[in-house]
């Protein structure tokens, strides 16, 4: 497959992740945040948003939660329209960029850095390519990524 087909690839599966973010109920306290899981041969596997079955549930996590120990994550690419979490407010949950290293995902495409808004110091893209796992960014796409959460201060 051509970079040019990636990109392509990379930035309508990132927009699935956006709409599904749209879905998300609104939170004062939290992000809305959509993630889209596809196999090598980018055939959708999973998708979740952030308190779609919890309060406290996130996209990614709850894309994983449908998976359980899937052998395809092993050549997976989530997309998640933010930076996975390192920490959790809820500190009964696992952190996102922890849950993707234990499912063996490779490759997180992401629009938008977490501001500190919530968290002082997110450190989820390092902690990733600190594993291995290709990180890439789709910088273009953070402004419509956003969207769904202009009522919250971005810090």
């Amino acid at each position: 497959m051509s970079r040019e087909d990636v990109e392509r690839r990379d930035r309508a599966r990132m927009r699935h992740a956006i709409e599904l973010a749209r879905l998300c109920p609104k939170s004062p306290g939290a992000f809305s945040v959509g993630a889209v899981i596809v196999d090598q041969d980018d055939v959708e596997l999973a998708h979740g948003y952030s308190r779609e079955t919890d309060a406290k549930v996130h996209a990614e996590e709850s894309a994983l939660n449908k998976l359980g120990d899937d052998p395809r994550l092993a050549h997976a690419t989530i997309y998640s329209t933010l930076e996975p979490c390192s920490q959790r407010a809820s500190q009964d949950r696992v952190p996102c960029t922890d849950r993707i290293l234990a499912a063996g995902i490779r490759r997180v495409v992401i629009a938008w850095r977490e501001p500190a808004t919530f968290v002082a110091d997110c450190v989820g893209v390092e902690k990733l390519r600190e594993h291995g796992v290709e990180v890439i960014e789709l910088a273009d796409l953070a402004d419509e990524a956003m969207s769904m959460n202009r009522h919250l201060e971005l810090g």
